[in-house]
């Protein structure tokens, strides 16, 4: 295992003419599972590379723990690597897939197979051992390239994409399993993905990226709860946050919000902020969809009209989406709540949990 760091690294693929990667320094502690979460193209997959050796990098540095890697060659850097496609070797079995790299290692026999059955221990798929690929499913072969990964007990072990292709089901439980291995090995982590549901669910951390650049970096509850900005705040959950184009205004002193002429809770947080500088005046607000009230009848000034567009159930909760003057809403609400296409409601934002954000940079204000 290894603690690994970027430092300024830096990724051109036209002579720096653009960034693939710009300026990214994170560090991942040594058993940590860290998650590089991103919309294709964010410069991910390249940071990936870059850590395994396979792209070499254009300015920066690499170490793991206190080595400098940025001129050590791949088959020197022990890392493990899972990708989407599972790359096992049709003519063989299982087992001597995954006895395989440390044969080509030159691992005497009696040590391949006490490996191959830790392995196999591990994942539980000793029922797997005698079939070659071609009789494995989408979730079995993804176990054994896992498995084949596993056994060189890597310095760092990176995964790109590795279940994105399966259903649902298959998901979920290949989640199950990946979490499991980090708990039982304590390997540090690198998965890469564009699925927020998988790095909540998985990693200690999340880095999240855009156009090249690592723009936060936090635990999964400060990513969905403290988001730095309103392209965090967008992509971590689902449904997606809300936005509204609101205004802030001083009066008496004081702070208000409003959203077209219509009154709105300024959070407690936004209060406190106030009294340390100002506010713009064109702000957005961000609410999450389970932090909105909705009732039949306007209760107090602090509500806001809505028509609901369309009525999604989902079984334990229904998802309304909202027409509130001319800005898209989504509401998560319990499934017994009565709702129509067309119906007339009135929105209630709970304050404790509203988010303000600048306008012009899309910066949290806090």
């Amino acid at each position: 295992m290894a603690r690994v760091e970027l430092k300024n690294v830096r990724k051109s693929y036209d002579h720096g003419k653009t960034w693939a990667v710009n300026n990214v320094s994170l560090e991942i502690a040594d058993g940590e599972f860290m998650a590089l979460l991103g919309p294709s193209g964010c410069g991910k997959s390249s940071t990936m590379r870059m850590i395994a050796g396979l792209e070499e990098i254009s300015s920066g540095e690499i170490y793991f723990g206190d080595q400098l890697m940025n001129r050590v060659q791949p088959q020197d850097r022990n890392v493990a690597m899972v990708f989407e496609t599972y790359a096992l070797y049709p003519t063989l079995n299982v087992y001597e897939n995954l006895a395989f790299p440390l044969r080509s290692a030159g691992v005497k026999g009696a040590d391949v197979d006490k490996r191959v059955r830790e392995i196999v221990e591990i994942l539980q798929c000793e029922e797997l051992l005698d079939l070659k690929p071609f009789n494995l499913s989408s979730g079995q072969s993804q176990l054994v390239g896992l498995g084949r990964a596993l056994m060189r007990q890597p310095n760092v072990f990176i995964m790109d994409e590795p279940i994105s292709h399966l259903d649902t089901r298959l998901r979920s439980r290949m989640r199950s399993y990946i979490k499991r291995l980090h708990i039982d090995l304590g390997y540090t982590m690198l998965y890469v993905t564009h699925d927020q549901e998988e790095a909540m669910a998985l990693a200690d951390r999340i880095a999240i990226m855009d156009v090249g650049n690592v723009v936060q970096i936090g635990t999964p509850q400060e990513v969905f709860h403290q988001p730095t900005s309103m392209y965090v705040a967008g992509f971590v959950g689902e449904p997606p946050m809300n936005f509204l184009d609101c205004q802030a205004e001083q009066k008496n002193g004081t702070y208000q919000l409003s959203y077209k002429g219509y009154a709105m809770p300024l959070p407690e947080d936004a209060a406190a902020l106030a009294q340390r500088q100002a506010i713009p005046r064109d702000v957005v607000v961000g609410i999450r969809p389970f932090y909105i009230d909705v009732a039949g009848e306007r209760s107090d000034q602090h509500t806001t009209p809505a028509e609901v567009f369309v009525v999604e159930p989902m079984g334990d909760t229904t998802v309304i989406s909202v027409n509130a003057e001319d800005t898209r809403l989504q509401i998560v609400v319990d499934p017994e709540t009565p709702a129509s296409s067309g119906d007339k409601l009135w929105l209630a934002l709970k304050p404790a949990h509203i988010l303000l954000f600048d306008k012009q940079t899309g910066v949290r204000l806090q």
